[in-house]
């Protein structure tokens, strides 16, 4: 079997749906990127994500996705421009030789990170979707089998500013069996120990995490730690800059809550010293970023370190999400895994056989490859609205 073509679609969705709620930094200019003052970094306007479909002689077509929260016709322009030429006519079915002979044909050159290694996934997503219909097996089964059949959600954010807001979707979540709920923080000591001493204090049967996006020093990372042992949190994402390896460190040996990282990592190296380290206490690999391949191979080098995996999961779609569920249940240190209801229903839409979260948990894919039916007609009109913009 030889891959016989390649198409990258560059999505760029508008839905009304700002991704963690609204933002001080929102502006009503033309522009589709505006900067978030509160987490330093660009966010889009629309739902933003790269689809790549690779066909075989055989007529097997394979989906993939890498996460693309922003310009995603970068990746896009990577493998058309580069990857392409040497994919044509390879066995979609050596999908570990495939990955390192394209990581290493930009080594010399740095590129160890980035929307280099984002088309990478985008790739080798495809591939596995190939190589699980070829053998008419799940990807999970391909991975080694299934240690779970449902897998454990977590709500990801409260997207509303006022605290009463918030109570109501937590209340909302609590009716639906949703019990652990992910808060989108980082705006100081004083009001992230407020938002969840008000939550906890009006659901102590709820389960809460918060997601710092890096904003503390290792001070003050502890400090929030120290005050948030009382509400029983279930982990601190992402307290310090993710470059900051020592202070991150710091943190996790002397905080009694789990300290997780890892969200913006793609590489097995780069999960490696952080594990050495003990830089972590939870790993979020995002398989939109690392691909199923490389996903595999971190979370069982984790698992070596006793170290649980609770992949992360932010604006990806549909291919990206089913990735996501066949890696939780192939895995043996699964943690949990993130659930982004204000995504959820337009990766649904541009899939035939919709994915379910219910009660506070995801079903897994059955099916050959992915377990899902892409629904190009959906997706290439979307694409066309891109192109047209």
């Amino acid at each position: 079997m030889e891959i016989t073509n390649i198409e990258v679609f560059p999505l760029k969705i508008d839905k009304g749906v700002i991704y963690l709620g609204e933002s001080t930094g929102l502006q009503t200019s033309e522009a589709d990127y505006y900067l978030r003052p509160e987490y330093r970094s660009f966010y889009s306007k629309k739902l933003e994500t790269l689809l790549v479909k690779i066909t075989t002689d055989q007529g097997i077509v394979g989906w993939g996705e890498c996460l693309s929260p922003v310009v995603p016709e970068v990746s896009a322009t990577i493998i058309e421009k580069l990857f392409a030429s040497y994919l044509l006519g390879e066995n979609p079915c050596k999908m570990d030789v495939i990955w390192n002979k394209l990581y290493n044909s930009m080594r010399e050159r740095g590129y160890f990170s980035g929307f280099m290694v984002d088309a990478i996934t985008a790739i080798d997503i495809a591939l596995w979707d190939i190589a699980g219909k070829k053998y008419n097996q799940p990807i999970y089964n391909l991975l080694g089998g299934n240690h779970r059949t449902k897998i454990q959600a977590y709500v990801s954010g409260l997207p509303k500013k006022a605290i009463d807001k918030k109570k109501l979707l937590a209340r909302e979540w609590q009716n639906k069996n949703f019990n652990y709920i992910k808060l989108h923080l980082g705006f100081s000591l004083e009001e992230d120990v407020h938002i969840i001493a008000e939550l906890k204090r009006e659901f102590p049967d709820l389960n809460f995490m918060v997601d710092c996006h890096w904003n503390y020093s290792p001070k003050e990372a502890l400090t929030l730690a120290k005050k948030l042992e009382a509400y029983e949190v279930q982990f601190i994402e992402a307290p310090v800059l993710p470059e900051n390896i020592d202070g991150n460190c710091f943190v996790v040996s002397h905080s009694s809550i789990p300290i997780a990282i890892g969200e913006a990592k793609r590489t097995k190296y780069q999960f490696k010293e952080r594990l050495v380290k003990r830089a972590g206490d939870i790993l979020q690999p995002d398989i939109g970023r690392v691909g199923i391949t490389e996903a595999k191979k971190i979370a069982d080098m984790a698992e070596a370190f006793n170290i649980p995996i609770a992949p992360h999961l932010s604006v990806g779609l549909g291919v990206c999400i089913a990735a996501t569920l066949h890696v939780s249940a192939a895995i043996h240190n699964f943690y949990m895994l993130e659930y982004q209801p204000t995504v959820f229903p337009l990766a649904n839409e541009l899939v035939s056989n919709d994915l379910v979260c219910e009660s506070g948990f995801y079903e897994l894919p059955s099916g050959a490859g992915l377990g899902i039916t892409v629904d190009e007609e959906k997706v290439r009109y979307y694409s066309k609205i891109q192109e047209g913009n």
